[in-house]
């Protein structure tokens, strides 16, 4: 079988469950990876173009490319706690927000997502890369921003204040913990290749947290600019047990962010199955 084109981020939770898949520290059968690094909305438009045969991808984006990705139960970003910031230089009401200036981490984030349900009033949004959000906000190039990854651990030190936790509004609207990212491959691999997939990306979640200082040097190498303490806040927010396998729970969260983005408008209906069955 020939390489499969494998997508995900150098966040340090995305290369802390991959490492020991592309590092052949699990058996997976006769599968070989071809990897490939990008930041998720980068990722998010590679599949958006069919790009890739199985990547990491934003949940929102999920709702463009279902017809011809399913979702793996393993290896995703899903939990309490953990979702999106938006943050200002000054601390405001959040029904402030509209007309304000706000900065979003790419089109297709769930982050961006979370938003617009929030406040579909919301609409002079800016997008810029993840990284640049923070400094927009500190320069005033922009009034708020969306803030995501280890931006999360480290926006007090830029002298910001959270106005808006995203992630616990949703699970205050919903009671259901809020989906980030999850793991899409196409489905033209076909059941058998799917399946071994899956189990090899489960085992590879599992071999993580089994052996957590193993990937230390390849985390470290794509996130210099963190320091350890970050690393580690980021692993232990992102990785969970929804990581090794999504679960009822997990795929009832997902399934409620599809359909209330569906009814309002920001992404198409599919009636194809999400899942392997």
């Amino acid at each position: 079988m020939s390489p499969l084109t494998l997508g995900f981020s150098p966040c340090p939770n995305d290369t802390f469950i991959f490492y020991a898949l592309i590092h052949g520290r699990i058996p997976v059968d006769d599968l070989t990876f071809q990897e490939r690094l990008e930041d998720v909305e980068s990722l998010n438009r590679l599949v958006l173009h069919r790009s890739l045969d199985v990547s990491k991808i934003s949940y929102h984006l999920l709702g463009h490319v279902r017809d011809d990705y399913l979702l793996l139960r393993s290896g995703g970003a899903l939990g309490r706690g953990c979702g999106p910031l938006v943050v200002a230089r000054d601390p405001f009401d959040p029904a402030e927000l509209r007309g304000k200036r706000i900065a979003i981490p790419g089109r297709y984030t769930t982050a961006s997502l979370l938003l617009r349900l929030f406040d579909p009033g919301l609409d002079t949004l800016v997008v810029m890369p993840f990284h640049e959000i923070m400094g927009a906000v500190v320069t005033g190039e922009v009034d708020a921003g969306v803030i995501i990854h280890e931006s999360r651990f480290t926006y007090q030190g830029e002298g910001l204040h959270a106005i808006l936790d995203l992630g616990r509004w949703w699970e205050e609207e919903t009671g259901e913990p809020i989906p980030l990212g999850g793991i899409v491959a196409r489905r033209e691999l076909g059941t058998e290749t799917l399946t071994l997939v899956e189990n090899a990306l489960r085992g590879s979640v599992l071999f993580a947290q089994a052996h957590p200082e193993e990937a230390r040097q390849y985390i470290r190498r794509h996130s210099q600019e963190m320091s350890d303490e970050v690393c580690d806040a980021h692993i232990s927010l992102y990785v969970n047990r929804y990581s090794i396998e999504l679960g009822p729970e997990g795929e009832a969260a997902v399934k409620t962010l599809l359909a209330r983005a569906e009814a309002a408008g920001v992404i198409p209906r599919s009636s194809r199955s999400l899942f392997l069955s």
